[in-house]
Protein backbone atom coordinates (compact mmCIF):
# COMPACT_ATOMS: atom_id res chain seq x y z
CA UNK A 1 0.00 0.00 0.00
CA UNK A 2 3.07 2.62 0.89
CA UNK A 3 4.64 1.67 -2.70
CA UNK A 4 1.04 2.00 -4.60
CA UNK A 5 0.78 5.44 -2.66
CA UNK A 6 4.34 6.46 -2.96
CA UNK A 7 4.26 5.74 -7.33
CA UNK A 8 0.89 7.86 -7.02
CA UNK A 9 2.41 10.79 -5.36
CA UNK A 10 5.65 10.51 -7.65
CA UNK A 11 3.07 10.42 -11.11
CA UNK A 12 1.34 13.74 -9.50
CA UNK A 13 4.04 15.53 -9.58
CA UNK A 14 5.70 14.29 -12.68
CA UNK A 15 2.31 15.59 -14.05
CA UNK A 16 2.86 18.95 -16.19
CA UNK A 17 -0.15 21.57 -15.76
CA UNK A 18 -2.59 21.75 -19.11
CA UNK A 19 -4.05 24.06 -20.72
CA UNK A 20 -7.45 24.45 -23.16
CA UNK A 21 -7.55 26.08 -26.21
CA UNK A 22 -11.24 26.19 -27.86
CA UNK A 23 -11.69 26.66 -31.46
CA UNK A 24 -14.71 26.78 -34.07
CA UNK A 25 -15.30 24.25 -36.31
CA UNK A 26 -17.14 23.92 -39.79
CA UNK A 27 -17.52 20.35 -40.37
CA UNK A 28 -19.43 19.69 -43.91
CA UNK A 29 -23.03 18.41 -44.22
CA UNK A 30 -21.86 14.51 -44.40
CA UNK A 31 -19.50 14.79 -41.13
CA UNK A 32 -22.09 16.75 -39.49
CA UNK A 33 -24.44 13.76 -40.17
CA UNK A 34 -21.82 11.16 -39.10
CA UNK A 35 -20.95 13.32 -36.20
CA UNK A 36 -24.45 13.07 -35.08
CA UNK A 37 -24.86 9.53 -35.82
CA UNK A 38 -21.81 9.05 -33.50
CA UNK A 39 -23.48 11.29 -30.67
CA UNK A 40 -26.41 8.60 -30.46
CA UNK A 41 -24.12 5.74 -30.87
CA UNK A 42 -22.10 6.67 -27.80
CA UNK A 43 -25.52 8.00 -25.71
CA UNK A 44 -26.58 4.33 -26.15
CA UNK A 45 -23.06 2.96 -25.28
CA UNK A 46 -23.40 5.16 -22.21
CA UNK A 47 -26.59 4.35 -21.03
CA UNK A 48 -26.46 0.38 -21.44
CA UNK A 49 -22.61 0.36 -19.75
CA UNK A 50 -24.47 2.21 -17.01
CA UNK A 51 -27.50 0.00 -16.27
CA UNK A 52 -24.92 -2.76 -17.26
CA UNK A 53 -23.34 -1.63 -13.58
CA UNK A 54 -26.22 -1.05 -11.88
CA UNK A 55 -28.38 -4.92 -12.80
CA UNK A 56 -24.46 -6.39 -12.09
CA UNK A 57 -24.62 -4.89 -8.09
CA UNK A 58 -28.17 -5.34 -7.80
CA UNK A 59 -28.38 -8.77 -9.24
CA UNK A 60 -24.87 -10.22 -7.97
CA UNK A 61 -23.37 -7.82 -5.68
CA UNK A 62 -20.59 -7.49 -8.42
CA UNK A 63 -19.27 -4.09 -9.31
CA UNK A 64 -17.97 -3.37 -12.84
CA UNK A 65 -14.71 -2.15 -13.53
CA UNK A 66 -13.45 0.23 -16.54
CA UNK A 67 -11.13 -2.29 -17.65
CA UNK A 68 -14.09 -4.96 -16.84
CA UNK A 69 -16.36 -2.98 -19.56
CA UNK A 70 -13.86 -1.65 -22.27
CA UNK A 71 -12.83 -5.46 -22.53
CA UNK A 72 -17.02 -5.85 -23.57
CA UNK A 73 -16.36 -3.73 -26.14
CA UNK A 74 -15.09 -5.72 -29.12
CA UNK A 75 -17.91 -8.27 -28.13
CA UNK A 76 -20.74 -5.14 -28.51
CA UNK A 77 -19.64 -4.30 -32.30
CA UNK A 78 -20.13 -7.79 -33.59
CA UNK A 79 -24.03 -7.74 -32.07
CA UNK A 80 -23.83 -4.22 -33.22
CA UNK A 81 -22.26 -3.01 -36.54
CA UNK A 82 -22.67 0.44 -36.08
CA UNK A 83 -20.48 0.74 -33.60
CA UNK A 84 -17.11 0.31 -36.12
CA UNK A 85 -17.87 3.23 -37.35
CA UNK A 86 -16.71 5.15 -34.26
CA UNK A 87 -12.93 5.60 -33.19
CA UNK A 88 -12.13 2.72 -30.51
CA UNK A 89 -10.85 5.73 -28.39
CA UNK A 90 -13.87 7.90 -28.63
CA UNK A 91 -16.13 4.59 -27.17
CA UNK A 92 -13.74 4.16 -24.69
CA UNK A 93 -14.15 6.87 -23.71
CA UNK A 94 -17.52 6.89 -23.28
CA UNK A 95 -17.05 3.91 -20.71
CA UNK A 96 -14.51 5.72 -18.78
CA UNK A 97 -17.75 8.73 -18.60
CA UNK A 98 -19.43 6.08 -17.16
CA UNK A 99 -16.85 5.27 -13.96
CA UNK A 100 -15.92 8.71 -13.45
CA UNK A 101 -19.87 9.17 -12.77
CA UNK A 102 -19.47 6.54 -10.06
CA UNK A 103 -16.24 7.82 -8.87
CA UNK A 104 -17.66 11.20 -8.07
CA UNK A 105 -21.09 9.36 -6.77
CA UNK A 106 -19.26 7.77 -4.17
CA UNK A 107 -17.04 10.59 -3.42
CA UNK A 108 -19.73 12.60 -2.50
CA UNK A 109 -21.45 9.88 -0.36
CA UNK A 110 -17.74 9.76 1.54
CA UNK A 111 -18.16 13.63 1.59
CA UNK A 112 -21.75 13.77 3.11
CA UNK A 113 -22.73 15.59 -0.20
CA UNK A 114 -25.93 14.98 -1.70
CA UNK A 115 -24.95 11.88 -3.34
CA UNK A 116 -26.96 12.40 -7.22
CA UNK A 117 -26.66 9.04 -8.39
CA UNK A 118 -25.84 8.73 -11.69
CA UNK A 119 -28.71 8.68 -14.60
CA UNK A 120 -28.79 7.46 -18.04
CA UNK A 121 -28.96 10.49 -20.72
CA UNK A 122 -31.18 11.50 -23.71
CA UNK A 123 -30.13 11.89 -26.89
CA UNK A 124 -30.36 15.82 -26.74
CA UNK A 125 -28.21 16.30 -23.80
CA UNK A 126 -25.36 14.02 -25.20
CA UNK A 127 -23.61 16.19 -27.41
CA UNK A 128 -19.42 15.57 -27.10
CA UNK A 129 -17.11 12.99 -28.40
CA UNK A 130 -13.56 12.74 -26.74
CA UNK A 131 -10.32 11.74 -29.14
CA UNK A 132 -7.90 10.72 -26.86
CA UNK A 133 -4.40 10.67 -28.58
CA UNK A 134 -3.16 13.49 -30.38
CA UNK A 135 -1.11 11.94 -33.54
CA UNK A 136 -3.76 8.70 -33.62
CA UNK A 137 -7.14 9.67 -33.46
CA UNK A 138 -6.52 13.12 -33.94
CA UNK A 139 -3.97 15.73 -35.55
CA UNK A 140 -4.02 19.56 -36.60
CA UNK A 141 -2.26 20.42 -39.79
CA UNK A 142 -1.18 23.79 -40.37
CA UNK A 143 -2.76 25.43 -43.65
CA UNK A 144 -0.93 28.61 -45.66
CA UNK A 145 -3.54 31.07 -45.00
CA UNK A 146 -2.81 33.23 -41.60
CA UNK A 147 -4.86 31.62 -38.90
CA UNK A 148 -6.47 28.99 -40.35
CA UNK A 149 -5.74 24.87 -39.88
CA UNK A 150 -7.17 21.99 -40.40
CA UNK A 151 -8.16 19.20 -37.80
CA UNK A 152 -7.96 15.88 -38.70
CA UNK A 153 -10.37 13.51 -36.70
CA UNK A 154 -10.23 9.39 -37.33
CA UNK A 155 -12.68 7.97 -39.06
CA UNK A 156 -14.12 11.56 -40.26
CA UNK A 157 -11.47 12.81 -42.04
CA UNK A 158 -10.24 17.02 -42.79
CA UNK A 159 -12.63 19.05 -40.66
CA UNK A 160 -11.92 23.53 -41.25
CA UNK A 161 -11.16 25.40 -38.38
CA UNK A 162 -10.84 28.32 -37.07
CA UNK A 163 -7.40 29.05 -35.24
CA UNK A 164 -7.66 32.16 -34.06
CA UNK A 165 -4.65 31.72 -31.71
CA UNK A 166 -1.83 29.77 -31.73
CA UNK A 167 -1.06 26.87 -30.01
CA UNK A 168 1.64 26.72 -27.41
CA UNK A 169 2.54 22.88 -26.06
CA UNK A 170 1.97 19.70 -26.96
CA UNK A 171 -1.47 18.35 -27.52
CA UNK A 172 -3.18 15.50 -25.62
CA UNK A 173 -6.67 15.27 -26.25
CA UNK A 174 -9.56 17.34 -28.34
CA UNK A 175 -12.99 17.56 -27.57
CA UNK A 176 -15.52 17.99 -30.38
CA UNK A 177 -18.63 19.66 -28.77
CA UNK A 178 -22.30 20.24 -30.30
CA UNK A 179 -23.88 22.95 -28.87
CA UNK A 180 -27.78 23.59 -28.44
CA UNK A 181 -27.63 26.54 -31.46
CA UNK A 182 -26.30 23.90 -33.94
CA UNK A 183 -22.74 24.77 -33.70
CA UNK A 184 -19.49 23.20 -33.52
CA UNK A 185 -16.57 23.41 -31.25
CA UNK A 186 -13.18 21.88 -30.08
CA UNK A 187 -11.38 22.18 -27.22
CA UNK A 188 -7.78 21.04 -27.33
CA UNK A 189 -5.89 20.38 -23.87
CA UNK A 190 -2.29 20.64 -23.98
CA UNK A 191 0.51 19.82 -22.04
CA UNK A 192 2.72 22.83 -20.83
CA UNK A 193 6.43 23.00 -20.90
CA UNK A 194 8.40 24.70 -18.61
CA UNK A 195 9.78 27.73 -20.55
CA UNK A 196 6.50 28.15 -21.34
CA UNK A 197 4.99 28.61 -18.39
CA UNK A 198 7.67 31.07 -17.42
CA UNK A 199 7.23 33.11 -20.57
CA UNK A 200 3.75 33.90 -18.92
CA UNK A 201 4.65 35.35 -16.01
CA UNK A 202 4.10 38.63 -15.41
CA UNK A 203 6.55 41.55 -13.94
CA UNK A 204 6.26 41.61 -10.04
CA UNK A 205 3.43 43.55 -8.53
CA UNK A 206 3.64 45.26 -4.84
CA UNK A 207 -0.01 46.08 -5.38
CA UNK A 208 -2.64 44.70 -3.47
CA UNK A 209 -6.83 44.87 -3.82
CA UNK A 210 -9.65 43.42 -2.13
CA UNK A 211 -12.73 42.48 -4.40
CA UNK A 212 -16.12 42.91 -2.58
CA UNK A 213 -18.80 41.71 -4.96
CA UNK A 214 -22.36 42.62 -5.27
CA UNK A 215 -25.35 42.92 -7.38
CA UNK A 216 -25.78 46.81 -7.38
CA UNK A 217 -22.23 46.76 -8.59
CA UNK A 218 -20.44 43.70 -9.27
CA UNK A 219 -17.52 44.56 -7.92
CA UNK A 220 -15.84 47.45 -5.55
CA UNK A 221 -12.28 47.22 -5.35
CA UNK A 222 -10.65 48.51 -1.90
CA UNK A 223 -8.78 51.52 -4.28
CA UNK A 224 -11.85 52.61 -4.65
CA UNK A 225 -12.66 51.90 -7.94
CA UNK A 226 -15.83 50.23 -9.14
CA UNK A 227 -16.97 47.42 -11.66
CA UNK A 228 -20.41 48.16 -13.10
CA UNK A 229 -23.01 45.45 -13.12
CA UNK A 230 -24.16 44.72 -16.79
CA UNK A 231 -27.12 42.51 -16.12
CA UNK A 232 -26.98 40.53 -19.18
CA UNK A 233 -29.83 38.42 -18.95
CA UNK A 234 -31.81 41.35 -17.55
CA UNK A 235 -31.07 43.15 -20.73
CA UNK A 236 -32.64 40.42 -22.91
CA UNK A 237 -35.12 39.15 -20.77
CA UNK A 238 -37.95 40.45 -23.26
CA UNK A 239 -36.21 38.62 -26.18
CA UNK A 240 -36.44 35.72 -23.98
CA UNK A 241 -40.04 35.79 -23.79
CA UNK A 242 -40.77 36.00 -26.50
CA UNK A 243 -39.08 33.63 -27.79
CA UNK A 244 -39.93 31.66 -25.50
CA UNK A 245 -44.07 32.71 -26.26
CA UNK A 246 -43.30 31.47 -29.87
CA UNK A 247 -41.67 28.31 -28.77
CA UNK A 248 -44.20 27.30 -26.76
CA UNK A 249 -47.08 28.21 -29.27
CA UNK A 250 -44.96 25.60 -32.08
CA UNK A 251 -46.71 22.21 -32.58
CA UNK A 252 -44.74 19.72 -30.63
CA UNK A 253 -42.79 17.07 -32.89
CA UNK A 254 -42.72 20.15 -36.01
CA UNK A 255 -39.85 21.62 -37.99
CA UNK A 256 -41.26 25.06 -36.79
CA UNK A 257 -40.47 24.03 -33.18
CA UNK A 258 -37.22 22.65 -33.81
CA UNK A 259 -36.45 26.55 -35.54
CA UNK A 260 -38.02 27.98 -32.38
CA UNK A 261 -36.37 26.21 -29.83
CA UNK A 262 -32.41 27.04 -31.90
CA UNK A 263 -33.80 30.82 -31.41
CA UNK A 264 -34.26 30.64 -27.50
CA UNK A 265 -30.83 28.84 -27.50
CA UNK A 266 -29.51 31.54 -29.44
CA UNK A 267 -30.57 33.96 -27.01
CA UNK A 268 -29.24 32.11 -24.50
CA UNK A 269 -25.69 31.49 -26.32
CA UNK A 270 -25.98 35.37 -26.80
CA UNK A 271 -26.25 35.70 -22.84
CA UNK A 272 -23.16 33.42 -22.01
CA UNK A 273 -21.19 34.69 -24.61
CA UNK A 274 -21.35 38.41 -23.33
CA UNK A 275 -21.52 37.40 -19.88
CA UNK A 276 -17.86 35.23 -20.32
CA UNK A 277 -16.21 38.32 -22.16
CA UNK A 278 -16.93 41.00 -19.50
CA UNK A 279 -15.43 38.33 -17.07
CA UNK A 280 -12.48 37.51 -19.07
CA UNK A 281 -11.70 41.81 -20.03
CA UNK A 282 -12.00 42.62 -16.43
CA UNK A 283 -9.77 39.30 -15.05
CA UNK A 284 -7.10 40.72 -17.12
CA UNK A 285 -7.31 44.02 -16.30
CA UNK A 286 -6.94 42.67 -12.55
CA UNK A 287 -4.33 40.45 -12.80
CA UNK A 288 -2.11 42.89 -14.84
CA UNK A 289 -2.23 45.50 -12.37
CA UNK A 290 -2.37 43.90 -9.37
CA UNK A 291 0.18 41.20 -7.47
CA UNK A 292 -2.14 40.32 -4.39
CA UNK A 293 -6.56 39.96 -5.00
CA UNK A 294 -8.05 39.25 -2.05
CA UNK A 295 -12.08 37.83 -2.34
CA UNK A 296 -14.66 36.69 -0.69
CA UNK A 297 -14.59 32.51 -0.17
CA UNK A 298 -18.23 32.59 -1.48
CA UNK A 299 -20.40 29.75 -1.66
CA UNK A 300 -22.53 30.68 -4.28
CA UNK A 301 -24.41 27.68 -4.70
CA UNK A 302 -26.10 28.28 -1.22
CA UNK A 303 -26.78 31.86 -2.43
CA UNK A 304 -28.64 30.71 -4.99
CA UNK A 305 -31.32 29.55 -3.13
CA UNK A 306 -32.66 32.98 -1.46
CA UNK A 307 -35.85 33.13 -4.25
CA UNK A 308 -35.94 36.87 -4.05
CA UNK A 309 -32.05 37.28 -5.49
CA UNK A 310 -31.81 33.79 -6.71
CA UNK A 311 -31.53 35.38 -10.90
CA UNK A 312 -29.50 38.41 -9.65
CA UNK A 313 -26.72 36.20 -8.32
CA UNK A 314 -26.67 34.13 -10.73
CA UNK A 315 -27.05 36.70 -13.29
CA UNK A 316 -23.78 38.14 -12.12
CA UNK A 317 -21.41 35.02 -12.69
CA UNK A 318 -19.87 35.39 -9.28
CA UNK A 319 -18.55 31.32 -9.24
CA UNK A 320 -17.55 31.95 -12.80
CA UNK A 321 -15.41 35.05 -11.74
CA UNK A 322 -14.00 33.67 -8.87
CA UNK A 323 -12.70 30.83 -11.25
CA UNK A 324 -11.16 32.22 -14.06
CA UNK A 325 -9.26 35.02 -11.36
CA UNK A 326 -7.89 31.64 -10.10
CA UNK A 327 -6.76 30.12 -13.06
CA UNK A 328 -5.39 33.08 -14.90
CA UNK A 329 -3.53 34.21 -11.63
CA UNK A 330 -1.92 30.99 -11.51
CA UNK A 331 -1.03 31.61 -14.71
CA UNK A 332 0.98 34.44 -14.77
CA UNK A 333 2.20 33.77 -11.33
CA UNK A 334 -0.13 36.36 -8.97
CA UNK A 335 -1.48 35.35 -6.20
CA UNK A 336 -5.10 34.82 -5.15
CA UNK A 337 -6.35 34.84 -1.36
CA UNK A 338 -9.86 33.67 0.08
CA UNK A 339 -11.19 35.20 3.46
CA UNK A 340 -14.11 34.84 5.49
CA UNK A 341 -17.19 36.83 4.25
CA UNK A 342 -18.13 36.84 7.80
CA UNK A 343 -18.99 40.69 9.11
CA UNK A 344 -16.96 42.20 6.16
CA UNK A 345 -19.43 44.79 5.55
CA UNK A 346 -20.59 45.27 9.15
CA UNK A 347 -17.35 46.01 10.76
CA UNK A 348 -15.87 49.56 10.92
CA UNK A 349 -12.52 49.43 8.79
CA UNK A 350 -10.95 52.01 10.66
CA UNK A 351 -11.62 51.02 14.00
CA UNK A 352 -13.09 47.76 13.45
CA UNK A 353 -16.36 48.72 15.11
CA UNK A 354 -19.12 46.17 14.39
CA UNK A 355 -22.53 47.01 13.94
CA UNK A 356 -25.74 45.67 12.36
CA UNK A 357 -25.76 46.71 8.62
CA UNK A 358 -29.42 45.98 6.65
CA UNK A 359 -28.86 44.89 2.45
CA UNK A 360 -30.90 48.03 2.24
CA UNK A 361 -28.61 50.73 4.04
CA UNK A 362 -25.51 51.56 1.56
CA UNK A 363 -23.48 53.96 3.49
CA UNK A 364 -21.29 52.97 6.94
CA UNK A 365 -21.63 55.77 9.68
CA UNK A 366 -19.26 54.36 12.38
CA UNK A 367 -20.47 56.03 15.65
CA UNK A 368 -16.81 55.29 17.54
CA UNK A 369 -14.59 57.11 15.03
CA UNK A 370 -16.92 59.11 12.65
CA UNK A 371 -16.12 57.01 9.58
CA UNK A 372 -18.44 57.61 6.94
CA UNK A 373 -18.07 55.27 3.59
CA UNK A 374 -19.53 53.46 1.34
CA UNK A 375 -20.67 50.18 2.82
CA UNK A 376 -19.11 48.21 -0.03
CA UNK A 377 -15.86 50.11 -0.39
CA UNK A 378 -16.31 49.34 3.29
CA UNK A 379 -15.86 45.84 2.99
CA UNK A 380 -13.17 45.80 0.77
CA UNK A 381 -10.93 47.26 2.99
CA UNK A 382 -11.67 44.86 5.56
CA UNK A 383 -11.63 42.19 2.99
CA UNK A 384 -7.74 43.31 2.10
CA UNK A 385 -6.82 43.28 5.88
CA UNK A 386 -7.64 39.61 6.20
CA UNK A 387 -5.92 39.13 3.00
CA UNK A 388 -3.10 41.31 4.68
CA UNK A 389 -3.74 38.83 8.05
CA UNK A 390 -3.42 35.52 5.78
CA UNK A 391 0.12 36.12 4.29
CA UNK A 392 1.54 37.73 6.97
CA UNK A 393 1.15 41.44 6.22
CA UNK A 394 0.04 44.39 8.33
CA UNK A 395 -3.30 43.42 9.39
CA UNK A 396 -5.68 46.93 9.33
CA UNK A 397 -5.95 49.51 6.38
CA UNK A 398 -7.12 52.65 7.27
CA UNK A 399 -8.80 54.67 4.28
CA UNK A 400 -6.84 57.57 3.33
CA UNK A 401 -9.76 60.18 2.67
CA UNK A 402 -12.82 58.25 3.86
CA UNK A 403 -15.98 59.49 1.81
CA UNK A 404 -18.91 58.67 -0.08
Amino acid sequence: MATTSLNMQKKAAEKKPRKTYLFRIYPSRKQIQKLEAWLGLCCEVYNAALDERKSAYRMAGVSLSYEHQCAELPACKEVCPALNEVPSQVLQDVVKRVDRAFDDFFRRVEQGQKPGHPRFKSRFRYDSLTFKQYGNSFNILPASKKNKATLVLAKLGHVKMVRHRAIKGTPKTAVVKRTPTGKWFVSISVEMQEEEIISKLLPASEEAVGIDVGLKTFAYLSCGEEIANPRFLRAEEAALARAGRKLSKAPKGSKQRAKKRKVVARVHERIGNRRKNFIEQEVCHLIKRFGLLVVEALVVRNMVKNPKLAKSIADASWSMFFTRLQAKAEEAGRQVVRVNPAYTSQTCSACGHRQQMPLSVRVYECPQCGLVIHRDHNGSLNILSDGFQAVGRHSRVIPEAPGL
